[in-house]
C-alpha cells in the first residue's frame, strides 16, 4: 500500500504482493507528477530512504524551478512534434544547404506521417520502438531507417534538454542495424585509366578529390585563385550539387575554411585548365554551357561514360577518390 508523504511530495511503494514489505527483497517504487504536471512512476531503489531520498530531489527541484520556467517547459511538451521539428531545423544554423534538404526530405517522407500529430511529452521508448518496427514493416531502406532514427533522436533530445520531455525516450531502444557498405577503393592504374578517357574537366575533379580530398561540391568549386602557396590550397565554400548555388562548407560556419596540402601534379592540373579554358571573374574553373557550375547530375553523367571507356566494371563512385589518400595522383 502507497505510503504518503508531505502533500505535492508523491509516495513511494512497493507492487509485489507479498505481506510483509518491510521486509521482502523487492525494491521500492515512487510515484510523483514532475514540472510539467504529467504524473511518473520510477522504481528500482531497494530501501525506503533511497525512494524518498529521489522524492526529496525531485520536490525540492521542482520547487525552486520558476513558474514561468514550469509553464514554458508544459508549453514546449504539449507541442505537436511536426510544429517543433520544423522550429528546431530552423534553429540548425551550422547546417549546410544539403544537409538541410536532406533533413527535410526525411522529416517529409518518414517522420511527420507517422509521429508529426503526436505531442511531444507522449514520446516513450516504446513509441521510438514502434516507429522503428514501422519503416521495417514498410521495407524502408536500412540507409535511410539510420537517417530517419538519428533525425528524430535530435529533435527530441532537443525538446529534452528543454524541458519538454522528462524521461529518455531512447532508454534502451536498439538503433536500426544499418551496415554502411564497403568502400570500394580505386587503384592508382584506375585513377589512371578514368584520366586517360576524362573530359577535362573531370579530369580536374579526379586530380582535386583523390590528391587533396576534396568533397564533390568543394571539386565543383574548383578556383584558381584558392592556390594560397604553390604546396596549398584553400577550400572555402561548395557548389551544392542540386541547385548548383555556392554554399559554405559541411560543418563550417560561414566564411570558415581549411587549408590542404596540394601535391605538386595537382597544382600542374588546375594551371593546365586554367590555361585552356580560362576561368570566370571571381576565378571559378568549372562550368558547362548551360550553368557556370558542375551539379551532381554533370560528375554522375561524366563518371558513368569514363567508366564504361576505361572498361572498369567494379563499384566505384567519385566520392570514394577521397578515401585513395592525399596527395597520390601522379
Amino acid at each position: 500500500m502507497a505510503t504518503k508523504l508531505v502533500r505535492g511530495m508523491g509516495n513511494f511503494f512497493k507492487s509485489c504482493a507479498c505481506t510483509r514489505q518491510g521486509r521482502c527483497p523487492h525494491p521500492y517504487a515512487i510515484r510523483f507528477r514532475d514540472a510539467t504536471g504529467r504524473q511518473r512512476e520510477e522504481t528500482g531503489f531497494p530501501t525506503q530512504q533511497d525512494a524518498l531520498d529521489q522524492l526529496t530531489k525531485i520536490y525540492n527541484e521542482k520547487r525552486t524551478t520558476p513558474r514561468q520556467h514550469a509553464e514554458l517547459k508544459r508549453e514546449i511538451g504539449k507541442q505537436r512534434f511536426g510544429e517543433y521539428a520544423s522550429d528546431w531545423l530552423g534553429r540548425q544554423r551550422h547546417y549546410a544547404v544539403g544537409s538541410t534538404r536532406t533533413t527535410k526530405q526525411i522529416l517529409r517522407t518518414q517522420l511527420l506521417p507517422v509521429v508529426g500529430s503526436r505531442r511531444l511529452n507522449t514520446f516513450t521508448s516504446t513509441i521510438v520502438e514502434d516507429f522503428i518496427k514501422s519503416m521495417e514493416e514498410r521495407g524502408v531502406g536500412l540507409a535511410t531507417q539510420q537517417n530517419s532514427f538519428e533525425t528524430l533522436k535530435k529533435v527530441l533530445l532537443d525538446a529534452k534538454l528543454r524541458g519538454g520531455i522528462v524521461e529518455d525516450p531512447f532508454a534502451g531502444v536498439a538503433p536500426p542495424g544499418y551496415i554502411p557498405d564497403q568502400v570500394i577503393i580505386p587503384t592508382l592504374d584506375e585513377i589512371h585509366a578514368l584520366k586517360a578517357v576524362a573530359s577535362d574537366g573531370l579530369r580536374l575533379i579526379i586530380d582535386l578529390m583523390s590528391g587533396c580530398g576534396h568533397r564533390n561540391g568543394e571539386a565543383y568549386a574548383a578556383n584558381i585563385e584558392r592556390m594560397v602557396a604553390d604546396d596549398a590550397y584553400r577550400i572555402t565554400e561548395q557548389i551544392d550539387g542540386v541547385t548548383r548555388q555556392r554554399a559554405r562548407l559541411k560543418h563550417r560556419r560561414p566564411g570558415e575554411f581549411r587549408e590542404v596540402p596540394m601535391p605538386g601534379t595537382v597544382r600542374e592540373s588546375l594551371l593546365a585548365y586554367a590555361d585552356r579554358h580560362g576561368a570566370d571573374a571571381n576565378g571559378y574553373l568549372l562550368r558547362t554551357q548551360r550553368s557556370p557550375h558542375w551539379a551532381h547530375s554533370t560528375l554522375d553523367y561524366q563518371w558513368g561514360a569514363a567508366k564504361k571507356r576505361a572498361g572498369i566494371s567494379r563499384k566505384l563512385n567519385p566520392y570514394s577518390l577521397r578515401h585513395q589518400g592525399f596527395g597520390v595522383v601522379v
